[in-house]
């Protein structure tokens, strides 16, 4: 399994940088313990800078992790629209640590993919919404997401994150540690 750091730099330097709300990636490893303890030091390291980490789901091979911002889960969670999709996917509540744990509840009761996760990551709404009611089809853009709202504002928050990425792992590389890049919240 490679350093759980690598993930977080290549696939969450927008979220390290307070630019995203939340990322997913995916982390290929028979060892869970080994994951489960890195994701605690990391915790550890990130909590006084409002970052977590948590595992969603794990198949025997593949580990599933999220990494987000707190305080602004709880912020892109209590919009008005956003509640109101949680409550018709059975959330009972838009508090971050109950969302998240139903969405890990919400992995295992289907195969399919749990499509509100998008909220989790800060997409906007309507692209959330545009991507449940098109089932996939027909977007305006497709980048870090599937567009269905505001083109120019995605394509505009695309380049920001990719130049953050590019940016991120340059600096990585060049040997500033994870905790040096996560801005705090």
């Amino acid at each position: 399994m490679a350093p759980l750091e690598k993930y977080m730099i290549e696939q969450g330097a927008p979220t390290l940088a307070s630019l995203k709300t939340g990322t997913l990636f995916c982390v290929d490893t028979t060892e869970p313990g080994e994951l489960l303890r890195q994701i605690g030091l990391w915790n550890s390291r990130l909590r006084d800078k409002g970052v977590s980490i948590t595992l969603l789901r794990y198949n025997g091979h593949r580990a599933l992790v999220y990494m987000y911002r707190h305080s602004q889960l709880r912020r892109d969670l209590e919009t008005a629209g956003a509640a109101e999709l949680l409550a018709q996917c059975g959330y009972a509540s838009a508090e971050p640590g109950y969302a998240i744990e139903r969405l890990r509840e919400r992995f295992c009761e289907s195969a399919e993919f749990p499509h509100e996760i998008g909220l989790f990551l800060g997409y906007p709404l309507c692209d959330v919404l545009g991507y449940i009611k098109n089932r996939g089809q027909n977007s305006k853009l497709t980048g870090w997401w599937q567009v269905y709202g505001d083109e120019a504002e995605a394509a505009r928050l695309f380049s920001r994150f990719r130049k953050c990425r590019d940016v991120y792992s340059r600096l990585w590389s060049e040997g500033r540690s994870v905790q040096q890049l996560t801005v705090c919240a």
